[in-house]
């Protein structure tokens, strides 16, 4: 199967938000929070690198990715690089990192471009009649708050959601959260403990934030993730 670039937009210094079409489907299925994975030769050598589908299922074989410029990786410049119309082979979507079912509250905790799958899961799944959600979004600065002005919006319309960034490089105008996303995980989670919990971003904060729940109680059973070096 082969993907073919629709659109590209820098949405945070070093970040962009892509738009593409598999070729081939009228229809691309795939379960919010699954990913896909592009493959191009590259230097004599066949690379293959996975990426969290960034939008939900929308009935047609389009699809949206968010992604860091790599500049020592081997695939991220290519898609950097990339212009409307040029494709790329991709694999059907794959990955367990999907919401349980039938789904609980849950608290959603993403680092950087570990984001994607949440905005994925929150645009299919959010509703007036869904469980709650709160989204603890961690960053260094407030320029790569990516879709930032989306999950606003959402909490706007949805009670039952709570969207939380946090900053570990705060400037002096910013009034929100600030530190790593473990400084507010007790604040998020209060004196509940019927709730699960889907990590996704860097593999230390996955690993951290894991162990800080186990220490609490929380069974493994609760916990989903998806990590990334």
């Amino acid at each position: 199967m082969q993907a073919r670039l629709i659109e590209s937009r820098e949405i945070a210094p070093g970040v962009r938000h892509f738009g593409f079409e598999a070729l081939g489907v009228e229809r691309l299925e795939f379960v919010p929070g699954q990913f896909t994975s592009f493959t191009e030769m590259i230097g004599g050598k066949e690379i293959t690198r996975a990426y969290s589908l960034a939008s939900a299922p929308s009935g047609s074989n389009r699809f949206e990715l968010c992604l860091n410029r790599v500049e020592a990786g081997h695939l991220s410049p290519r898609l950097f690089d990339m212009q409307p119309g040029d494709r790329i082979e991709m694999r059907q979507p794959l990955g367990m990192f999907v919401l349980r079912q039938p789904p609980r509250d849950s608290i959603l905790i993403a680092t950087g471009t570990g984001i994607a799958p949440f905005r994925s899961i929150l645009q299919t799944h959010l509703d007036a009649a869904s469980p709650g959600f709160t989204l603890l979004f961690g960053v260094r600065y407030e320029s790569h708050l990516l879709y930032r002005q989306e999950f606003e919006e959402m909490a706007l319309a949805h009670a039952n959601f709570r969207f939380w960034p946090t900053l570990t490089r705060p400037e002096s105008g910013w009034t929100g959260r600030q530190g790593r996303v473990q400084a507010h995980l007790a604040e998020a989670i209060g004196d509940r403990r019927d709730v699960d919990f889907y990590l996704c971003g860097l593999k230390e904060m996955v690993d951290e934030v894991r162990g800080l729940l186990k220490s609490q109680g929380f069974d493994r059973k609760q916990i989903f993730y998806e990590k990334y070096d």
